[in-house]
């Protein structure tokens, strides 16, 4: 049996305290508190994963990637709201509360229970940590992982089992793939510890695998990789150089190496299939994209995405690569060339940003994001008290900024307006958490103003913890 390493002392995490520490509790309220009202064309549901442990973690804990997952939903229909979470029942986390307490270690701790713990299946295999993010295509509800299959769930929440789309994709998917909103086709990547390090597959609008994994070519080390973009011919993969060392993993250290020397690519991925095209720069890290499309008639593509110095996981502090700066940035890659030219749009600390996913793949107009205003001096790593809105076609122009006081917001999801599709119609939704009394808010923004702030705020009954990735579906699909 393996042991846990006494080293380790999880209150001391500060991911997994305060606003960020985990919630055991799974709740249903048929009816919630709102202050102001609710839009009446609004119908349907709003979702968000993210890390949240089953048990007090061992070993060690990385956010945001360690962690279980944990669903949170509000389905809002006539102005009134009911709301329900649910943990993401994974073959491990089943294990775990039949034995009550965590039996496998966070990411960095390599502890892997043996057979007389979780049974020969189980025994000294990785945790599935469907945590990241939930998307719904094809009818499936998913909850995503870095890099791992997905869990398939039910309308309420139910786990229904491990997605491998028929055998297809064995190995899993992203935890941001993109889906097409034109030809509803959904292009997913996978990188892995051994070669083939990254793999590319197209999802048809029916749930069908239309190209299995197909290995990226020219890369020599693993890479981590958390988001792409999609345009109407690319994949946009941007590879920086987080390397995977599992020698220094196994021998204590980290197992993510930050080795600026290497540069970061962008690979602009045919979707038909054609070959690679590559483009060198200096050093950045890349958590999340905004949005990618090709422009006419010097075929480059454009790509909005926020840029980090390197590679900060467990917030720790981001180093300076040379070349590189922090914010909201636009990247102009000629695919003949293979060259880049960043521009930065704003220096402010934001992230999760989101556009009108109707817009993917082609010139949107406006990215919300979750930003820090400097009004606060205690905020930790990941937590944000402003939302911002920028003109994606002026970047030049000042953001309309809402300050949030005293709660602190997550990502941003748009929500349109059924039967229209003129981007200003719709709303911006949220958690947000109260600082002076960690209550839990769904705060609903109108697009036309979104600087006046909410329209509406929705009571939770619990307190959802801070990060990561959510969605609205709207009844109709």
């Amino acid at each position: 049996m393996t042991t846990t390493p006494t080293a380790f002392d999880p209150t001391r995490v500060a991911h997994l305290t305060g606003r960020f520490a985990p919630v055991t509790d799974e709740v249903d309220e048929a009816e919630l508190s709102v202050v102001g009202e609710l839009p009446a064309d609004l119908d349907g549901v709003y979702l968000r994963n993210g890390p949240n442990p089953r048990f007090t973690p061992i070993g060690s804990y990385l956010f945001p990637i360690d962690g279980d997952g944990m669903l949170h939903g509000v389905w809002i229909s006539g102005g009134r709201a009911r709301y329900r979470n649910r943990f993401v029942r994974t073959p491990q986390v089943v294990a775990e509360e039949r034995a009550g307490r965590a039996l496998w270690g966070g990411l960095e701790s390599m502890i892997l229970p043996d057979a007389d713990e979780v049974g020969p299946d189980l025994a000294r295999t990785f945790k599935n940590l469907p945590d990241i993010n939930v998307v719904r295509h094809a009818g499936r509800l998913l909850a995503l992982a870095e890099s791992d299959c997905p869990f398939l769930m039910g309308p309420e929440l139910e786990t229904l089992g491990k997605e491998t789309f028929g055998g297809a994709l064995p190995a899993g998917i992203t935890a941001h793939p993109k889906v097409d909103p034109r030809t509803g086709e959904m292009a997913v990547f996978c990188y892995a510890l051994e070669p083939p390090y990254l793999t590319w597959s197209l999802i048809g609008p029916d749930g069908v695998v239309r190209r299995g994994p197909t290995p990226v070519p020219a890369l020599a080390d693993p890479v981590m990789i958390h988001d792409m973009a999609l345009t109407d011919r690319f994949l946009v993969l941007v590879l920086a150089p987080a390397v995977f060392d599992i020698d220094a993993a196994m021998k204590g250290g980290s197992f993510l190496s930050w080795r600026p020397e290497n540069g970061t690519r962008i690979a602009l991925i045919p979707r038909d299939g054609g070959t690679v095209r590559w483009a060198a720069d200096d050093a950045f890290w890349v958590w999340h994209t905004v949005n990618a499309y090709d422009t006419t008639p010097d075929g480059n593509v454009v790509l909005d995405y926020v840029q980090w110095p390197s590679l900060n996981l467990g917030g720790a502090p981001a180093t300076l690569s040379s070349g590189a700066h922090r914010g909201l940035t636009r990247a102009v890659v000629d695919p003949e060339a293979g060259t880049v030219h960043r521009t930065q749009l704003d220096d402010s600390r934001v992230e999760f940003p989101r556009i009108d996913d109707r817009l993917i793949g082609q010139q949107h107009h406006r990215t919300a994001v979750a930003a820090d205003s400097g009004r606060v001096p205690d905020l930790l790593p990941g937590e944000y008290d402003a939302l911002r809105w920028y003109n994606a076609r002026n970047p030049t122009a000042a953001p309309q900024v809402w300050y949030a006081g005293d709660l602190s917001v997550g990502e941003p999801a748009y929500a349109a307006s059924p039967g229209t599709t003129d981007a200003g119609r719709g709303y911006w939704m949220t958690f947000a958490t109260d600082r002076t009394d960690d209550t839990s808010w769904l705060l609903v923004v109108p697009a036309g103003d979104p600087g006046g702030g909410p329209v509406a705020r929705v009571r939770i009954p619990v307190r959802v913890p801070l990060g990561l990735h959510g969605t609205w579906l709207p009844t109709e699909e």
